[in-house]
């Protein structure tokens, strides 16, 4: 699978540019700082994952990045593969150990943050480094590419700016992300999640549907099983030439599929929808249902209460009646 990862050249070339050495200056500045007040104090787990907004960016992240890599998640509430990839996140802080540090913000709380990111689609994932903001990756990526990234973004900081991480008191409290009780599905939800981790994507489909052969309403595995026969669908797709083709022949209703089954993956959501429904629009026929089946199931994988779904639907009910 080959997702639109925002390119990791950013880092390479932050020794490049003057700021950068502006910024490593500053960071040993902070550094030792901290060490004529006696070292900063080892934090519990818990506080490897923290809630960030507009008023608390200095402090919370620009600050805290001339000691440690901060990791930006921003998501929303409505965001479907917001709720994936945000678990995936908590659980690499805590077991990265302080290497970096994860920073979680809400889109809709804080407008200003992600128009400044430049964000057209999420979920989106910055880090920043010794107060310079890069790229990462958008949208759904495998947990093996993620990890790849990070240790990427932590050898850079290491490097280029001293960036040890913090220390981490294993013991300070009890925080394990995993905790709660045990459900009738629990142990089918976790293999589903083991095989997506491993990037098993047919061992998670039928995971899924197991869960779903005894309750067919059931919305986690409703939603797991739309999110992995998409990443399944995209795996082997080579997105250049897919959108392409779709860029060259409108009326290739196969390539409109694949090149919306994209779209949604790289995080453009919008962009799914609309293409599908003007897809539907000029098609009739079995063309037509098949964009319309399509479409309905992507809507799954965002979730029904998604604003962007009310509405692709009142588009779609346009175009068919």
């Amino acid at each position: 699978m080959q997702p639109r990862n925002m390119s990791m050249s950013g880092v390479v070339d932050l020794a490049a540019v003057k700021a950068a050495g502006e910024a490593k200056a500053k960071a040993e500045q902070v550094r030792a700082e901290a060490a004529r007040q006696g070292g900063s104090a080892a934090v519990p787990p818990s506080a490897l994952v923290i809630d960030v907004d507009e008023a608390g960016f200095e402090r919370d992240v620009l600050q805290r990045s001339a000691e440690v890599p901060v990791v930006l998640d921003f998501w929303a509430e409505w965001c479907e593969p917001c709720k994936q990839l945000g678990p995936l996140l908590e659980r690499l802080a805590v077991e990265y150990n302080g290497r970096f540090l994860l920073a979680k913000i809400d889109v809709d709380a804080n407008q200003m943050l992600m128009q400044q990111f430049g964000i057209q689609g999420i979920p989106a994932v910055f880090a920043v480094v010794a107060g310079q903001a890069l790229p990462l990756f958008q949208g759904a990526v495998p947990e093996a590419q993620i990890r790849e990234t990070l240790d990427q973004l932590i050898q850079v900081g290491e490097e280029r700016f001293g960036l040890t991480g913090i220390a981490v008191d294993a013991g300070a409290d009890a925080f394990d992300p995993a905790a709660r009780p045990a459900g009738p599905y629990d142990a089918l939800l976790e293999a589903a999640m083991s095989a997506l981790d491993a990037g098993d994507l047919a061992g998670a489909v039928q995971a899924y549907k197991n869960v779903l052969a005894d309750d067919p309403a059931h919305p986690e595995a409703k939603l797991g099983l739309a999110q992995a026969e998409l990443l399944a669908r995209v795996q082997d797709l080579d997105p250049g030439v897919v959108r392409q083709k779709a860029a060259d022949d409108p009326a290739d209703v196969t390539a409109q599929i694949a090149a919306a089954d994209l779209d949604l993956v790289g995080g453009h959501v919008q962009d799914a929808f609309g293409r599908l429904v003007e897809t539907v629009r000029r098609t009739a026929g079995e063309d037509r249902d098949a964009a319309r089946l399509r479409l309905l199931e992507l809507f799954e994988v965002i979730g029904a209460d998604d604003p962007r779904v009310t509405a692709a639907r009142q588009a779609l009910a346009r175009v068919l009646f």
